[in-house]
């Protein structure tokens, strides 16, 4: 064996030998509240990002196989190219109007929308302010750009505006601001209302990556601005069509029509990677089209939450308080994280440990996310569940 592949077995002993070694589990139907895997059958499937129930939805698969006879399976190209049809345009102003953006681009994933952002509007002369808890396709997208970098504690707005008067300082000419609108490991909210209030102060953009809330969050579904009621404030927003919004692939970029056309022209991911497969782009559209039909799926998301909350609150769970479907259950110790997922597991529960490096060391959890395909039933056997884990770990 060569010496650079015998130094990462190594290293992947040592993550053995410490009991912190991560494997798939292999699931061998549809997603769903309700799952099988290799190794269980008919277990409660309480850790995919499927928050309104979409990614089976029965309407959205017809959808996909009336899209192939229309459209086909594949474009075998990049936007530029060959690789756009009417689906693409129509899906970009739909997703425009519905978030309340002069405009939108596609990507194949939110990772690649971060990615190909940053350093296509952003030179030396600039200056990114992101939150320290941003997602890793944040953290990523600023390290490839040539602009300074600025870190604030999560959500901590003195910080926030300490590093915006640093910028200042410098002498930077664009200052732009980068949040989740929701931090994935935490189920917090961005408090998006003081970071624009501050970016209107200092002349700052505003990006949000509102992967996490897309389709579900806020009273219609426009995510983390609606929420915070700054929907019209928020400069850029990127976000996926692979968490609620269906949950096969894809992601997207909202902006001014100058910043949009300015990534057609100029952004690497855009156009170096193929296009939105025809199929995900036309169910995209029957999504906005549901969201924009009622708001049964939203109640349903909202409802189940807050009582998978309170069952956990009542027995006792420590776990992050808030009101989104992400509900965290600390378990602090990274070896009996793992252990307790899989004792959930023998139970019937389906759920992941969370441990370093995708958090921080001595803060392991395990991150259960609410579905509205979840019915009352299968959410108090999770609760249950956690009980009994709570009882055998000492939790």
């Amino acid at each position: 064996m060569k010496k650079g592949i015998s130094i990462i077995a190594k290293e992947l002993d040592a993550l053995k030998a410490a009991g912190v070694y991560s494997e798939e589990r292999v699931l061998t139907v549809p997603q769903g509240s309700l799952i099988d895997t290799v190794d269980k059958k008919g277990v409660i499937n309480m850790c995919a990002n499927n928050y309104l129930g979409l990614s089976n939805n029965e309407e959205l698969r017809q959808t996909a196989k009336d899209s192939y006879d229309r459209w086909g399976y594949g474009l075998s190209s990049v936007r530029f190219i060959c690789g756009t049809q009417q689906l693409h345009k129509d899906l970009e102003r739909e997703l425009a109007s519905f978030f309340g953006f002069e405009d939108a681009i596609l990507y194949s994933s939110c990772f690649d929308a971060n990615g190909g952002l940053f350093e296509t509007i952003l030179t030396d002369e600039d200056a990114v302010i992101s939150d320290k808890l941003n997602h890793a396709s944040i953290i990523d997208g600023v390290r490839l750009s040539k602009a300074k970098r600025y870190l604030y504690n999560n959500n901590d707005m003195d910080e926030l505006e300490a590093r915006l008067k640093e910028a200042d300082e410098a002498g930077v000419r664009t200052k732009l601001i980068a949040t989740d609108g929701v931090f994935s490991m935490d189920g917090i909210i961005a408090d998006l209302k003081s970071i624009c209030d501050l970016a209107d102060k200092y002349d700052a953009l505003v990006m949000v990556d509102d992967s996490h809330a897309s389709g579900f969050v806020g009273k219609t579904g426009r995510g983390t601005p609606e929420h915070c009621g700054v929907m019209g404030r928020i400069d850029i927003m990127t976000s996926t069509l692979g968490k609620a919004m269906g949950g096969a692939s894809g992601g997207f970029t909202l902006a001014k029509k100058p910043v949009v056309d300015w990534l057609r022209q100029k952004s690497r991911p855009y156009l170096f990677s193929n296009t939105l497969a025809p199929a995900i782009a036309a169910t995209s559209l029957k999504v906005l089209e549901m969201l924009q039909r009622d708001t049964s799926f939203i109640d349903k998301i909202n409802d189940n939450t807050k009582y998978f909350r309170k069952g956990l609150e009542e027995k006792g769970l420590d776990i992050i308080s808030g009101t989104h479907p992400i509900v965290p259950v600390m378990i602090y110790d990274e070896v009996k994280s793992l252990e307790v997922a899989e004792y959930l597991l023998e139970l019937g529960l389906y759920v992941i440990a969370f441990k370093f490096p995708v958090v921080p060391r001595d803060l392991a959890r395990i991150r259960t996310q609410v579905s509205a395909a979840h019915s009352k039933e299968e959410l108090d056997f999770a609760i249950d569940c956690f009980a009994k884990a709570k009882e055998k770990f000492s939790l």
